[in-house]
């Protein structure tokens, strides 16, 4: 218990500073978002990841809070993942890259031998599908952060029912980490996770879930999983309709989140971020509940319904502008400006002098 709260007050402050320390060095090497209004620095999924890592290990290290081998095998594909995300902060990485990577660290960390080959694929396709979502919501200033502190408590307190120590200190770790980023990434963001931090976060909730849900009744299991992670899954169901309903690439980047959704109904950047985060602690909550046996999993199904009224109804709020007509006919010829000639020139001159 001691050394849980040590651990995770000393990631609190590690990721605090160090993300403040890394926001010259993404500034310098140009290491920015610019997809938003103002360029925004990236590196604080570095700062996240290595500061989870790093405590985490100590307590390995140390032997005061011991990971075993599945815990350390989760750590390693995390740390792989984020280092795969840093590459695609850095230089520009096609998004098939990221899912297949994603998808091979998965595999090696759902436990097979409680969930079996037939539930360990579906498994292996949920950590990707969540990741992608956690990836998705980095988009807003504090929002994966919030989300993921929220989800990481809850993920936290179902490991300490399953009296899985391990993994629950390094949930803590992660929620405290996250907190510490959010001082400089708190709107207006000093910092950003990129896809370094997000990838990482979400790999780490969502293979935690599983690793805690292996073995229990596969249809409680279902529930307790979409309810942990309902927001992430929400936004990627909103944005995959979208596009699919506006002729969109789906895997073209536009402002059609639930976020950007909110933002144009006149909500600001905080207000965004709140009620967010209070929906995403909503959902946690009766996972929560429902994983510790508290309350009936058919309630699960209310997190269901809202999360589809949500999502329907924020599909009314167009996010896409119109497309700029083109100044000449396709397919025809451009002609260049025509040339004024000097009676013109002069017949203007002499108009404007008057």
């Amino acid at each position: 218990m001691l050394y849980g709260i040590a651990a995770a007050t000393t990631a609190l402050l590690l990721a605090a500073a160090l993300a403040a320390l890394l926001r010259l060095p993404a500034l310098r090497f140009g290491i920015l978002d610019r997809r938003r209004q103002r360029p925004l620095p990236l590196l604080g999924g570095v700062a996240v990841a290595l500061v989870t890592c790093l405590v985490a290990a100590a307590g390995e290290w140390t032997r005061f809070a011991p990971l075993g081998s599945e815990i350390g095998r989760l750590l390693i594909a995390a740390g792989a993942v984020a280092v795969l995300g840093l590459v695609a902060d850095v230089r520009r990485v096609k998004a098939r890259f990221l899912v297949g990577g994603t998808a091979v660290a998965a595999a090696c960390v759902v436990p097979y031998g409680d969930t079996g080959f037939l539930l360990g694929v579906p498994a292996v396709g949920w950590i990707v599908l969540v990741t992608v979502g956690f990836k998705a919501l980095d988009h807003a200033d504090a929002l994966v952060g919030a989300v993921g502190v929220v989800t990481a408590f809850g993920v936290g307190v179902c490991a300490a029912a399953e009296v899985m120590d391990e993994l629950a200190v390094l949930l803590s770790v992660l929620a405290a980490a996250l907190t510490g980023f959010l001082m400089q990434n708190w709107h207006p963001a000093r910092i950003g996770l990129g896809a370094c931090g997000s990838l990482f976060v979400g790999f780490v909730l969502a293979s935690s879930a599983v690793i805690i849900r292996a073995g229990h009744d596969p249809v409680s299991s279902v529930a307790v999983l979409y309810s942990l992670t309902a927001l992430a899954t929400a936004d990627v169901l909103l944005v995959a309709l979208s596009r699919r309903l506006a002729g969109r690439p789906l895997l073209r980047r536009g402002p059609d989140h639930v976020a950007h959704r909110l933002r144009r109904v006149g909500l600001t950047p905080q207000g965004v971020t709140v009620l967010l985060g209070l929906g995403a602690f909503a959902a946690v909550l009766v996972g929560v509940l429902v994983h510790m046996g508290w309350m009936a999993e058919a309630r699960v199904l209310w997190v269901g319904g809202v999360a589809l009224i949500a999502v329907f109804a924020l599909l009314h709020i167009k996010p896409y502008g119109p497309r700029r007509q083109p100044s000449f006919p396709v397919g025809g010829t451009v002609r260049p400006p025509a040339q004024a000639t000097s009676s013109q020139v002069g017949a203007r001159l002499r108009v404007r002098n008057g």
